[in-house]
């Protein structure tokens, strides 16, 4: 990866006279309303993850519900995968919606509940096709060789997380949203002038159908290759100035432009290969076995203990992962600050995101460093403005780019 210069997720916060003490409190107050449950949630689903993969009453789950099926080998595998899917969101659910309510306070939710439940059925059945299929491969290779199955499936979920990353844009982003071309007018034209400009070709520009669900502004650049799109928010199109929509896609060609979509893809797919690799040792300590009431990896009572090792991997490295992904949140916004030359609009662009999806500008540091993805805004706008100041130090700042 690059080395990231300039403006960090570690710039001095901004002072408070971006925002109101009144926009500040609104900001603070969703955050100290939804954590409860969006935390709840997550809590959760892992405690439920690890008992039933560290107990035995996960393998009475996968006996149970293989039983309804016939019995077979073939038949615990897939209806174990099944429960565990359907049993970890049912037990989320709650939580899911805990937290609908409370940004339906603030405006933030449009969509109502029968077309919540439909996307709920809808992330299941996504969930369903995509684990069935690969406990079904994941236990094929574990009767080949309960020691040594790790092997191949390290090499197949490497492929598999590269696949998904290319697919992802035509097979599952249509699955909760539609999407319609941007009409031809002068945004559209600035929009493709500025890929152009960044030497980043994209497809087309298209329209999400935000609206239907949430008030929140979004826009970004969507897949590889010959399926590249600069996507936007139909909320943002609507609510924000056009050169704020600008400095949105900006930001996202800079992700573009350092190459951080194919980077993420290799760092993923090595990332679940060694995921694999360490499943594939834990799935060989009798100790564990025994407390899941499994006899080795080939037995389908190992499906939860699996199950939950992944789960556990993914909390611990969780931390490490937002850490990247901020410093790689803060190249994407010093690459559009150099892109557009125009700091004050970026400044602006930021406090609109934030008021409008009325984000805690400066969250306490311990939760932006456990699950933040982004810089707060304070840090943000900070940033912002130091790189004006040092490009003022430097000269005359460059004209800004329309």
């Amino acid at each position: 990866m690059d080395t990231i210069t300039g403006p960090t997720d570690d710039a001095t916060p901004d002072t408070p006279d971006n925002f109101t003490p009144a926009e500040r409190a609104r900001g603070r107050a969703l955050r100290r309303a939804q954590l409860p449950w969006a935390l709840g949630g997550r809590l959760t689903g892992l405690a439920l993850t690890l008992l039933l993969g560290l107990t035995p009453a996960g393998a009475g789950l996968v006996t149970a519900t293989g039983d309804w099926f016939g019995g077979s080998r073939t038949a615990e595998v897939l209806a174990g995968a099944a429960a565990l899917v359907v049993l970890g969101q049912a037990a989320q659910l709650p939580f899911g919606a805990g937290v609908r309510v409370v940004r339906a306070r603030y405006g933030l939710v449009t969509q109502g509940w029968a077309g919540w439940a439909l996307d709920v059925l809808r992330g299941l059945a996504l969930a369903l096709v995509l684990v069935l299929p690969l406990a079904l491969g994941l236990f094929a290779l574990t009767a080949w060789s309960p020691d040594r199955w790790w092997l191949p499936a390290a090499g197949a979920a490497a492929l598999l997380t590269a696949a998904l990353s290319f697919l992802h844009p035509l097979l599952i982003e249509p699955v909760f949203n539609r999407f319609t071309p941007m009409p031809d007018g002068p945004l559209r034209t600035s929009l493709l002038a500025l890929a152009e400009r960044d030497a980043v070709r994209v497809r087309d520009v298209l329209v999400a159908d935000a609206s239907r669900r949430t008030t929140a502004l979004n826009a970004y650049v969507s897949g590889l290759g010959a399926t590249r799109r600069i996507v936007a928010y139909d909320t943002l199109l609507s609510t924000a100035e056009p050169r704020e929509v600008e400095l949105v896609v900006a930001h996202e060609l800079g992700h573009v432009k350092h190459r951080d979509v194919p980077t993420g893809t290799l760092l993923g797919a090595v990332g679940a290969a060694v995921a694999v690799g360490v499943l594939g040792l834990l799935s060989t300590w009798h100790p564990l076995l025994a407390a899941a009431g499994a006899a080795d990896a080939a037995d389908p009572r190992a499906l939860p203990l699996l199950a939950a090792c992944a789960a556990l991997l993914g909390a611990l490295s969780g931390p490490a992962q937002c850490a990247v992904s901020r410093r790689i949140e803060a190249r994407a916004d010093r690459h559009a600050l150099e892109l557009t030359a125009d700091a004050e609009q970026f400044i602006a662009m930021q406090r609109r995101l934030a008021l409008v999806n009325v984000s805690d500008v400066d969250p306490p540091r311990v939760l932006e460093l456990l699950f933040a993805t982004h810089p707060s805004t304070t840090r943000r706008i900070a940033a912002a403005r130091a790189w004006q100041a040092a490009e003022r130090a430097a000269g005359d700042p460059p004209e800004s780019v329309v």
